[in-house]
């Protein structure tokens, strides 16, 4: 059996390592730059980078509103850092300009983790997940300050020594065909997040 097409938003970030675990979860993956190129994906992943410059970027090559409407009509989505403030309903500590695509009853704070240096890796329980615990890399990272009682909360911060006041915050999400994590699955080698996410577009196609 054929696998989904599953585009990455090719615009800023690390396009090429989602590709990677896409193709290696059985998924077609598509370089989405262009709205054509939009229309032709049974779901898209919006990877990290600098989510004012992705929001930008988005008005830039005209893609703001038809990925708007394609979400709205229901297109699975999974965002990965920045890709995860894109999908909030709302954001705080970002840009007044920076648009936001919804998708997710969510409001996210940008840089909750700290800066560059203060990158990290963990390991979560992720619910829906098997295998044990998913190792996490957090880079300049988001946290969920606050979410609906629509979205499944699928991963936190554990209560361990050194977390301080990351202890305890969401850092994975689903609601309904969205999918969203505060850290880089890609970067690690387990393909688990995205097989998850694979199986969520093949379940909607």
């Amino acid at each position: 059996m054929a696998g989904p097409v599953v585009g990455v938003l090719a615009l800023q970030g690390d396009v090429r390592e989602h590709a990677h675990a896409l193709r290696a979860c059985g998924a077609e993956f598509v370089p989405v730059r262009r709205e054509h190129e939009l229309s032709e994906v049974d779901g898209l992943v919006l990877p990290g980078g600098e989510s004012t410059t992705i929001s930008r970027l988005l008005e830039t090559f005209d893609l703001l509103v038809p990925l708007q409407k394609r979400l709205a009509d229901g297109m699975p989505a999974y965002g990965s850092c920045a890709g995860m403030i894109l999908l909030a309903r709302e954001v705080l500590d970002g840009r007044p300009d920076q648009h936001q695509l919804g998708g997710l009853d969510i409001t996210v704070r940008r840089n909750a983790f700290g800066r560059q240096v203060d990158s990290f890796e963990e390991d979560l329980e992720f619910a829906g997940v098997p295998g044990g615990p998913v190792r996490a890399v957090f880079i300049r990272a988001p946290w969920v300050e606050s979410a609906s009682p629509e979205v499944e909360v699928l991963a936190t911060v554990p209560d361990v020594p050194g977390a301080g006041a990351a202890a305890g915050r969401i850092v994975a999400v689903r609601q309904g065909s969205m999918l969203a994590t505060a850290f880089h699955p890609e970067l690690t080698g387990d393909t688990r997040v995205h097989r998850l996410f694979v199986e969520m577009v093949r379940a909607a196609v």
